[in-house]
């Protein structure tokens, strides 16, 4: 039995089955652990949700901001735009039941025995693992819930940037929901940023990647996670494993299995991504 990292799959199907392929994963033993963004940019959104669907206990997921939007734009919030190649997951059949089982998947997968933590975008350096596991599951509760596209609609709110305990429960979840799936730099005093997206060998004082911030958490947990594909090429120190290295972008799909610390890649395909 093997446990597989990987993020960003974007509709990049093709590739990530070809990735699979050589990594030698088997759905039946194995485990895949899924760091969000499935969907939007590449061709073949709708394949592989479904191909994960189908692999039911055998994958682990939490949502990024790309499936997010693709939940919002399928209850009617958001306007469906052409880059996010989603007419042929709207159209489907399936699409119902499929965004039900996306709206049932986590924010933060935590693995206490071997101390792995997993989300989107990361972990805000402001909480500790007990109020990071409180607010994904506040979350997780809002999205699964009936009247999920009420709290979609209320979500969406770039200035809620820095994490208080007397935050009232809107502008709380609004900040969970920005650390999961969106941040990338933070400012010393622990505001977060969602606007910056470049390589930190670009990007200067005030702004920190959110992994260099003093943190309880990384002390504790190897940290997984996805979102921020300008990763790729910069040292990142561990305990942090980036897992977007930009495939939908022209460049590679990675994948790495957690027993032997083995990396595979696949390089981007001639389908055209956006």
């Amino acid at each position: 039995m093997s446990t597989y990292f990987i993020s960003d799959i974007h509709g990049c199907y093709e590739e990530f089955r070809i990735l699979l392929e050589k990594s030698s994963f088997n759905d039946k033993k194995d485990y895949l652990w899924i760091a969000g963004d499935l969907v939007s940019r590449g061709p073949d959104s709708l394949k592989v949700v479904k191909y994960l669907y189908s692999l039911k206990d055998r994958v682990q997921i939490v949502l990024g901001n790309h499936d997010i939007n693709l939940i919002a734009v399928h209850a009617g919030i958001k306007d469906n735009k052409k880059e996010n190649y989603f007419d042929e997951f709207l159209s489907s059949p399936d699409s119902v039941e499929l965004i039900n089982w996306l709206r049932c998947q986590s924010f933060l997968k935590v693995d206490e025995k071997r101390k792995i933590i997993m989300s989107h975008a990361g972990i805000s350096p402001q909480w500790d693992i007990n109020i990071a596991k409180v607010c994904a599951l506040e979350i997780e509760d809002r999205l699964s819930h009936k009247n999920y596209a009420l709290f979609l609609k209320e979500i969406y709110h770039n200035n809620i940037d820095f994490w208080r305990l007397d935050l009232n429960q809107l502008d709380r979840l609004r900040y969970s929901m920005n650390s999961f799936t969106r941040m990338r730099y933070c400012y010393p005093d622990g505001r977060l940023n969602m606007f910056c997206k470049k390589s930190p060998d670009f990007v200067k004082y005030p702004l920190r990647p959110w992994f260099l911030m003093p943190s309880s958490i990384s002390k504790v947990y190897s940290i997984f996670f996805g979102h921020w594909s300008s990763l790729k090429g910069t040292h990142v120190p561990k305990p942090f494993f980036p897992l977007d290295a930009g495939c939908c972008w022209g460049e590679e799909l990675v994948m790495l299995r957690w027993e032997d610390g083995k990396w595979f890649s696949q390089a981007y395909l001639s389908k055209k991504c956006i």
